[in-house]
C-alpha cells in the first residue's frame, strides 16, 4: 500500500467473519468460559422464547397430579397438575427478568456513585464513603428483604430491592478501578486541554476503567439470581400464580418432596446452571483482563527508580 492511500473498508461479510473468527479462537483459548457463556445465553434464549419453548400453558391445572417425567410431560407434574416443564422455562423468564432488571439499575448508580467519588475526592470522596459503609454494614440478603417488605412483594420491588444491596459493591468497586486510571497521562492531559468534568469522566475515565468492573458484575448475576430465589422462596417475589423457580422451590420442599422430587430436582437444577455459568463467565473475564493488562505494563520512572507493571527494579550502574 503507497504511502498516504487509505486502507480499503471492509465489506460487512468480512467484519463478520472476523469476528466470528475472533470468537472461535477465544473460545479455543479458554473452553471453560465459551461452555459458561453458551449456558448462559441458553437460559437467556429459554427466557425470552419461554411461549415457544412451553409444551404446556404453566398455570393449567389437570387431574394428573405428581405425575414422574414423560413423554407427556418432561419434567413431570406437580401437586395441581400443572406442567413442571413449562413452569421451570416461565420461571426462567421471571427469575431472570428480575435477575437483569437488579443488576442494570445497581451497576447505573453504583458506577455513577462511585466514579464521580473518586474523581471528586477529598472531603466529597470521604462522606460518599462513609455513606457507602452504612450500606456495606448490612447483610445482602438482610438489606434486600428490608426494602422488599416495606415496598411489597412484586419482581419489581424484588428487583429495586437487591439492586439496592448490590450497588455499595459496584461504587467500591468503580471507585477502586477509577482510583487507578485517574492520574494517567491522556487523563491529565484532558485536564490541561481544558476538558471538565463531564468530558473526562465520559470519555476516559468510564471507557478505561470499566473492563475490570464489567468481568465482576457478570460474577454479580449469579447473586441476583439466587437473591431473587431466596425472596421467592421466602413468598416476597414473584406474586402467585406467575411461576418463579423459588416458589416452585418452596412448594415443593414443604408439600411434596418425598412423593415428587422432580418438582423440585428440576428448577433447582437451572438455577444451578445459570449461578454457575454466571461465576464461571465472570471468574473467566477476570483473568481475561487480567491477561490483557499484564501484557502491556506501564513503565515509570520515579526517584531513580525503574518501575514495571507492578513490579520495581533498581537501575544497575
Amino acid at each position: 500500500m503507497k504511502l498516504g492511500q487509505k486502507k480499503p473498508l471492509r465489506s460487512r461479510g468480512q467484519r463478520m467473519a472476523a469476528l466470528v473468527s475472533s470468537t472461535l479462537a477465544l473460545a479455543k483459548a479458554r473452553p471453560l468460559g465459551a461452555i459458561a457463556a453458551s449456558g448462559l445465553i441458553l437460559m437467556v434464549l429459554v427466557a425470552l422464547l419461554a411461549d415457544v419453548v412451553a409444551t404446556h400453558d404453566p398455570l393449567q391445572q389437570t387431574v394428573r397430579i405428581l405425575e414422574p417425567p414423560s413423554a407427556g410431560h418432561f419434567f413431570g407434574t406437580d401437586d395441581l397438575g400443572r406442567d413442571v416443564f413449562s413452569r421451570v422455562v416461565h420461571g426462567a423468564r421471571a427469575t431472570l427478568f428480575v435477575g437483569f432488571l437488579s443488576l442494570g439499575l445497581a451497576t447505573a448508580s453504583g458506577v455513577a456513585i462511585g466514579t464521580v467519588s473518586a474523581y471528586r475526592g477529598g472531603t466529597f470522596d470521604l462522606l460518599v464513603q462513609r455513606f457507602v459503609d452504612v450500606f456495606l454494614g448490612f447483610p445482602f440478603l438482610v438489606a434486600a428483604l428490608i426494602v422488599v417488605v416495606a415496598l411489597g412483594p412484586s419482581s419489581i420491588s424484588a428487583a429495586l430491592a437487591i439492586a439496592l444491596a448490590l450497588a455499595p459493591q459496584i461504587a467500591r468497586l468503580s471507585r477502586a478501578a477509577v482510583l487507578s486510571t485517574k492520574e494517567e497521562g491522556y487523563v491529565e492531559a484532558a485536564r490541561a486541554s481544558g476538558a471538565g468534568p463531564a468530558r473526562i469522566i465520559w470519555r476516559h475515565l468510564l471507557p478505561n476503567s470499566f473492563p475490570p468492573i464489567l468481568a465482576q458484575i457478570t460474577g454479580y448475576l449469579g447473586t441476583a439470581v439466587v437473591a431473587e430465589t431466596a425472596l421467592s422462596f421466602l413468598r416476597l417475589g414473584v406474586p402467585p400464580p406467575d411461576p418463579s423457580w423459588g416458589r416452585m422451590l418452596q412448594e415443593g420442599v414443604q408439600q411434596y418432596f418425598e412423593v415428587a422430587p422432580w418438582a423440585i430436582m428440576f428448577p433447582g437444577l437451572a438455577l444451578a446452571i445459570t449461578v454457575l455459568s454466571a461465576a464461571l463467565l465472570g471468574d473467566q473475564l477476570r483473568n481475561l483482563v487480567w491477561a490483557k493488562e499484564n501484557a502491556h505494563p506501564k513503565v515509570k520512572v520515579e526517584s531513580g527508580t525503574l518501575t514495571l507493571g507492578s513490579q520495581g527494579m533498581e537501575p544497575r550502574d
